[in-house]
């Protein structure tokens, strides 16, 4: 996926931080990034106000869309109001000539009204979904999530979520040392699944079972390609299985099989994209066992196989 030229639709009473958060992994110019043509674009006329009140001035109108390689709807002021059909319009229109279409946050309902997450999978903020299950019966709603991809349409959570799913978008497009590079710039995770949990009611360590359990993680990291099981983590946790079964999903809000497979994955996309090892060697370095698991996998969460994703990212 080629991505140079961004565009984010600004509206009046608009979220300071929603709109801000594409601007500064697309806007700003990050070392070793390139450089993308971001344009603020708006379907209103004069200043801006923001929910953080003061007032911006967007450069372009809704012709500012045309071009742009995504269209980024960071957010959406009121779930009950109707986005402008001129808005609408715009969308479809670039949707049918094959632009990314992204909703953050709220910006789902935008997508939502225009028609285009119609028979798709879908997510919004939390305390949104199920307003939006019920307006929109012909989406696929996952709560549960950070952010959705389906086909060339993106929709996450909210708030920093949002951050997520255009690192994620970095990443697909200029590979998983850029995106990594600017998410530490950004003082932020380089990279959460998708399917991570939207919110976890105990996300930091708070006692030494759960510093533990934190530890053990970054063990685990470093040595993805030795065999773990649920028992001999258990162990080295000095907990019961049942015990260390409750605890890891209480901190990561995934179950450990879920967690590890998506951290084989990972390493595994970035031995992909940095290194020329063969499938051999990264199938026993990421720990799947053999390179036929490796690739059923890989192409059950990416839909391409690990040669396919390393010829498309290594070529960029």
């Amino acid at each position: 996926m080629s991505l140079c030229n961004v565009a984010v639709v600004a509206f009046d009473h608009i979220s300071a931080f929603h709109l801000a958060v594409p601007c500064v992994v697309f806007g700003d110019r990050h070392p070793g990034a390139p450089a993308f043509d971001l344009r603020v674009c708006t379907f209103e006329s004069g200043p801006i106000s923001t929910t953080a009140g003061f007032e911006i001035v967007a450069r372009h109108g809704l012709e500012g869309l045309t071009g742009a390689d995504a269209i980024i709807v960071p957010s959406w002021r009121n779930p009950d109001e109707r986005p402008p059909q001129h808005l609408l319009d715009a969308l479809k229109l670039a949707h049918a000539q094959g632009v990314r279409i992204v909703g953050l946050c709220l910006g789902a309902y935008v997508l939502a009204e225009a028609g285009l997450l119609a028979g798709r999978t879908a997510t919004t903020h939390w305390a949104y979904a199920a307003d939006f299950a019920r307006r929109y019966p012909d989406i696929a709603t996952d709560p549960n999530v950070l952010y959705v991809e389906d086909g060339n349409i993106l929709t996450s959570a909210g708030t920093a979520a949002g951050l997520d799913c255009c690192l994620h978008l970095l990443r697909q497009s200029h590979g998983s040392e850029v995106a990594n590079s600017v998410a530490r710039r950004l003082v932020t995770p380089p990279h959460r699944q998708g399917g991570q949990a939207q919110f976890i009611d105990q996300p930091l360590p708070v006692s030494a079972r759960d510093t533990r359990i934190s530890e053990l993680l970054d063990w685990i990291r470093a040595n993805l390609a030795m065999p773990h099981t649920l028992d001999s983590l258990a162990e080295r946790s000095l907990m019961s299985r049942r015990t260390f079964t409750r605890n890891f999903r209480h901190i990561t809000g995934t179950t450990f099989g879920n967690w590890l497979l998506n951290e084989r994955l990972a390493y595994c996309r970035r031995l992909l994209e940095t290194s020329a090892r063969d499938i051999e060697n990264i199938a026993a370095l990421c720990g799947f066992g053999s390179p036929i698991s490796l690739r059923h996998h890989f192409r059950r969460l990416h839909g391409v196989s690990p040669n396919q994703w390393r010829k498309t990212f290594r070529g960029q």
